[in-house]
């Protein structure tokens, strides 16, 4: 029996099965509100067979962004815009929705990956000042962010709570709050990006007040009875900075705060990291911390074939997988997974008779006749 394919909770929500798509920026949005590419994009994803469908990185204020064409869930605009859009979803797929909520602090104000992704200058066109826990730029040559007083910090607390309002007047079922990838929240844990001198910066307990104070008010924002989870960076790959022992005491932070998850990634904040990649070479830092937390862990980096999903998932390694890139080349990827693993999986009606003759019982009540 494949473990992958088995049922697990996220506090009350309950996955058909522990495939995770990975919420992937697209850097389409106008505004901040999705539009007809969102559609065809995420309702590829949501037939694919997943057990939960995590949208990307969404901005909870216009300068919390990292391109001018970020998704952002900060006006009402966007909110009607993304509530469009949830509603085709839902009336074609039964799978869990979430969404990522994040600030990208001074790693905002930047061009789209397939224009360069290089910062976009405050003055120029489209750009803006970043804001960071202190007055230091991402990269060398890069214009100095403002560093966040007590009313910004208030300000951002206020607009994360803000953003998960409206995410539960949507309905989505989850919310993942972005503290990894260089982005503001992680930000502040690396002692690479905070040289703050205050009670938010210097030791670890002062360098996690702050995303632990963010956690507080989106769980308080949102429905009792719906998830909020952290995605982290368990380690920067730079020497002296943020890493998988500070990253357990965050986690196990996080779930004396009633966390329902935790999504393990790595790197971000540096330009300085030196990643050795491979298959599964974030995996060994998502059994870390679920050895340290009584919580469901989601591990991703380079999960590519069925079988490493499930020796992952059988050998204890994590709780669930996630998966990006792979579900980009293959949106079906789930559908091949439960072939491969002698599982069933969720497939809408109109395309059961795509089911392969040798495996007859693949989707989830599958039957037809034809004329």
């Amino acid at each position: 029996m494949s473990q992958l394919f088995q049922p697990l909770s996220l506090g009350e929500l309950r996955l058909a099965n522990r495939i995770v798509v990975a919420p992937m920026c697209q850097y389409s949005a106008v505004d901040g509100s999705p539009g007809d590419w969102h559609l065809i994009h995420l309702g590829q994803l949501a037939l694919s067979g997943a057990g939960l469908l995590v949208l990307e990185a969404t901005a909870v204020s216009a300068d919390g962004r990292i391109s001018p064409q970020d998704l952002g869930l900060y006006s009402d605009a966007n909110e009607a815009a993304l509530g469009r859009v949830l509603q085709a979803l839902r009336a074609q797929s039964p799978i869990p929705l979430a969404i990522q909520l994040s600030h990208a602090g001074r790693k905002g104000s930047s061009r789209a990956p397939w224009e360069g992704g290089a910062q976009i200058a405050p003055d120029a066109p489209g750009g803006w000042k970043t804001v960071a826990p202190s007055a230091w730029p991402h990269a060398e040559g890069e214009d100095a962010p403002a560093a966040l007083d007590r009313e910004g910090l208030a300000q951002v607390r206020q607009d994360f709570a803000v953003a998960a309002q409206r995410a539960a007047r949507l309905g989505l079922d989850g919310i993942e709050v972005h503290a990894a990838h260089g982005y503001l929240l992680h930000q502040f844990l690396s002692p690479l990006a905070n040289r703050r001198e205050d009670a938010y910066g210097g030791s670890l307990q002062n360098r996690m007040r702050f995303p632990l104070e963010v956690f507080d008010a989106v769980r308080a924002a949102f429905p009792a009875n719906r998830p909020v989870w952290v995605r982290v960076s368990a380690t920067d790959w730079v020497a002296g900075g943020w890493d998988v022992e500070s990253t357990v005491q965050f986690a196990q932070a996080l779930q004396a705060r009633g966390c329902a998850a935790i999504h393990v990634s790595t790197g971000g904040v540096s330009p300085a990291q030196s990643i050795p990649l491979g298959p599964g070479y974030q995996v060994s830092f998502a059994q870390q911390v679920k050895a340290a937390v009584d919580l469901p862990v989601i591990a991703v980096g380079l999960i590519t074939e069925p079988e490493q999903a499930e020796a992952i998932v059988a050998n204890g390694q994590a709780d669930a997988v996630a998966l990006a890139r792979a579900m980009l080349y293959d949106p079906r990827w789930p559908w091949h997974a439960a072939a491969t693993l002698g599982a069933r999986v969720f497939a809408p009606k109109q395309y059961w008779r795509s089911q392969p003759r040798e495996h007859k019982h693949l989707f989830e009540g599958a039957s037809f006749g034809q004329r």
